[in-house]
This record gives structure tokens, sequence and C-alpha cells, in this order.
């Protein structure tokens, strides 16, 4: 059992707002935190203008392909944050759900993603300071 907390990520599609979630914890928190993201109802492909969003901050996810939500996702994370999946998300007691209400990056060009990249980067910067502060030296 891992000591360090786990994030997961969920949104309908898993190609836009959970990616770049998923993207900006683990480029901001590193190894601190366990990241996983999923989707209800999972894309082909992760968004391009959200692809090409976060290459604009030197974060690359490209290699990044939409996943399946499942119970074991849920059951492993300490913290499930939702994105405007409703209510596809299962609830398990002992865990921690926040639900961020974000602009659905879908359909939309990447001068209308990067304010939400840019909204998500400072959520996220939240939620480290809150599940993993960095020890004093």
């Amino acid at each position: 059992m891992s000591d360090k907390p786990s994030v997961l990520f969920v949104c309908v599609h898993n190609a836009g707002r959970s990616q770049m979630a998923a993207a900006w914890l683990t480029h901001l928190a590193g190894d601190r935190v366990e990241v996983r993201s999923a989707g209800s109802t999972p894309a082909d492909q992760v968004n391009p203008a959200v692809v090409e969003a976060m290459n604009e901050v030197g974060i690359d996810i490209s290699a990044q392909t939409p996943k399946v939500l499942t119970i074991d996702a849920v059951r492993a994370s300490d913290v499930c944050i939702t994105m405007g999946c409703g209510d596809a998300c299962p609830v398990f007691p002992g865990k921690r759900y926040l639900d961020w209400k974000l602009d659905d990056p879908a359909g939309q060009g990447v001068e209308a993603v990067r304010p939400i990249r840019d909204q998500i980067k400072v959520l996220i910067e939240g939620l480290i300071a809150e599940i993993s502060p960095v020890p004093a030296a």
C-alpha cells in the first residue's frame, strides 16, 4: 500500500479536462502523488486542441489515451475529482469527492482551451498544497 495520496480525475470523454488535470498534477507534484484519469464514455483520442494547449506550457500529453472509468480506479484513489460526469462516478465510503465546474473543451479551438487549462492549473496548485505539501527544509 502506498503512503502517497492518489487522485483520480474523471470527465465524460477523458479527452480534455481530466487529461489536463492529470498532466498538471503529474508535472507539478512529481512522484509525491499517484495520478489517474478516466472517462465514463471515453473518446477515441485526446482532444488535439488540449494537446496543443498543454504543449504551449511545456507539457506533452500527445501519448495519452482516454481510459474507461472502472470501479477499481475509484476504489484505489483517495480523492476523486469529477468534471461534468454527473452521477457516472461510483461512490465509495471513505473517499473524498470534489466536483470542479469547468467549461468543456470538446469541439473548441486552442484559444478556448487556454483559459480552461489555466483554471485547472490553479485548482491543481491548491489541491497539491492540501494533499501533499512540500516538507519544510
